[in-house]
């Protein structure tokens, strides 16, 4: 009933404005600008090296699942930060920031990015401030296990000290001095993490983490962001 009442009132103001004189405003059809999607994955191998017998427990992890979740987009969305630049806190001492943008994903030693332990990020330049979607990671799913304090922000500020806006963070205890998080950890597999990004505009991608369950040293394998191409309607 909504949307047939606005398409009356918008025939109404056509009408209106047509019998004024005034050049006539061509409307365009609302239901283009939000069809939703599946999002769609390009999902890495899963590893072999099997679960360890010491897996991390509590009320902030969330539980394992073998299914990928349903996450929708607008229709025509794409992952605009591959082979995009790519900076850090620090140098990686096992890899290259290119790989982290490369598309690359599997759970080899050859995909992983390795950086040394504390509170570390890496920060990809999209090159344009447009809205996003979602941002997919994959830390290291060579091991089944799980990341810390994995915080994902935004920004149109390179530096990252305006404008910073928040889209998760599990660092429940404030440790890495970010500002506590409400988000749960979550065990590393090759469904990565999905992220809603809620049409957040930014040009600047950055995600941090500090260690993991498995030991103190932090690793990227890849970050996805999607968006509807520069220019789109």
């Amino acid at each position: 009933m909504k949307l047939k009442a606005c398409l009356f009132l918008k025939a109404v103001l056509a009408a209106a404005i047509l019998l004024s004189g005034i050049p006539a405003v061509v409307f365009a059809d609302d239901s283009s600008a939000t069809e939703k999607v599946p999002l769609a994955l390009k999902l890495p191998s899963p590893t072999l090296r099997g679960t360890p017998e010491d897996l991390p427990k509590g009320s902030n992890i969330e539980p394992i699942s073998d299914k990928l979740p349903s996450f929708m987009v607008p229709k025509g969305v794409t992952n605009i930060a591959l082979g995009k630049p790519v900076t850090s806190s620090v140098a990686p001492f096992t890899g290259t920031l290119a790989q982290v943008t490369d598309g690359r994903k599997e759970p080899t030693d050859d995909d992983a990015v390795e950086f040394k332990k504390g509170p570390q990020w890496v920060q990809v330049d999209l090159g344009a401030s447009v809205p996003l979607s979602a941002i997919v990671v994959w830390h290291d799913h060579r091991y089944l296990q799980v990341m810390h304090d994995v915080i994902v922000q935004v920004s149109d500020d390179p530096e990252f000290k305006s404008g910073v806006q928040n889209l998760f963070n599990n660092d429940v205890h404030n440790s890495s001095q970010l500002g506590a998080g409400a988000d749960r950890e979550y065990f590393e597999t090759n469904r990565g993490k999905i992220i809603d990004a809620k049409g957040v505009k930014a040009r600047y991608v950055r995600g941090y983490t500090r260690g993991s369950s498995s030991g103190a040293l932090n690793c990227w394998e890849e970050i996805e962001v999607y968006a509807l191409p520069a220019g789109a309607p």
